[in-house]
């Protein structure tokens, strides 16, 4: 007889749709501790422009995978399965259950369909080459390369998400194979999950999510993400490293700089957010297993739990 897995409870979705207060009151409910899928949390010191939970906003309940590297340190998908899984363990074995909360969807992917990396080590030097050629001759010259060469890859990639585009560069150039072959066999290499998931999506119409998004941009600016963003620069960072990539940091840049206005920063950052939000809606409903849950203007995030709870409960061991 087969094995009974453990039920992992997945709360996703797009930006700003409140997934974090949802998911901790699930957690107060359930007996479970939350394992961060956000490409953007795991960077010490970048807590305002990633819109990271607070001590206070997390409310009591553990939060893992949150501030393990440094800015200038690496950090590839490989890395968050493996650690991901060991915190699962971790949390299983001390009899609490698991809320696996965040919305960036190769996370979550890496999880539920369990492919085996066969990660291509970092290449320092032939990465600097390629942000020095971004810096020089543009990121949409180097997309054009990428295009002419795998054109399979290109049509995944934004010109604008420079990690993703150096990734695929530096793979091509220290493998001379094409970067979308290299993915193909990092999912036919993937193996039965040890777990059973139970994912949630949380919707919203669309004009009550960037009415949202736009808030919590201006909140930002209020708590000091224009300070935040001066620090990293101070510390060293440069606008082309992968974390200062991110949602809306190099329209900060761009104002510290003296290229914008704050006013026009800020507006570029909602615009770019708004359109990151629909593209995570595109991977979502590309997925299958995902139940979706419609959150109304004026629901609080424990009615929105409340729903979930009534669909999972009796689904954990412990």
């Amino acid at each position: 007889m087969a094995a009974v897995k453990d039920n992992l409870l997945v709360i996703t979705g797009p930006t700003a749709t409140g997934k974090t207060a949802v998911s901790i009151r699930l957690a107060h409910e359930f007996n479970a501790e939350i394992v961060s899928a956000d490409s953007r949390l795991v960077y010490r010191g970048m807590d305002i422009g990633t819109a990271k939970p607070s001590m206070k906003e997390r409310d009591g309940i553990p939060h893992h995978l949150i501030d393990l590297v440094d800015p200038d340190e690496d950090f590839t998908v490989a890395d968050f399965q493996r650690l991901a899984f060991g915190t699962i363990e971790d949390i299983i074995s001390r009899r609490k259950n698991v809320i696996i909360t965040g919305g960036t969807g190769l996370y979550i992917r890496s999880l539920t369909d369990n492919p085996s990396y066969q990660d291509q080590p970092p290449n320092a030097d032939l990465r600097q080459q390629i942000l020095d050629e971004i810096e020089s001759r543009g990121n949409e010259a180097l997309y054009e390369e990428l295009a002419d060469f795998d054109p399979e890859a290109a049509g995944k990639i934004h010109p604008n998400n420079i990690p993703r585009l150096v990734r695929a560069l530096e793979v091509i150039k220290s493998t001379g194979r094409k970067f979308s072959d290299a993915v193909k066999e990092d999912m036919e290499s993937a193996t039965d999950s040890p777990y059973e998931f139970l994912q949630f999506g949380l919707d919203m119409d669309r004009e009550l999510l960037y009415d949202r998004i736009n808030r919590r941009v201006d909140q930002m600016i209020a708590d000091g993400w224009v300070d935040e963003v001066q620090g990293l620069l101070d510390s060293g960072l440069t606008v082309n490293e992968k974390p200062m990539t991110g949602l809306g940091y190099r329209s900060i840049v761009s104002f510290l700089r003296g290229e914008t206005s704050l006013d026009e920063a800020v507006e570029l950052v909602k615009r770019d957010t708004r359109r990151f939000a629909k593209r995570q809606m595109t991977w979502f409903r590309g997925t299958d297993g995902i139940s979706w849950i419609r959150v109304a203007k004026d629901t609080p995030p424990s009615d929105t739990a409340d729903k979930i709870a009534d669909k999972i409960r009796g689904s954990f061991r412990c």
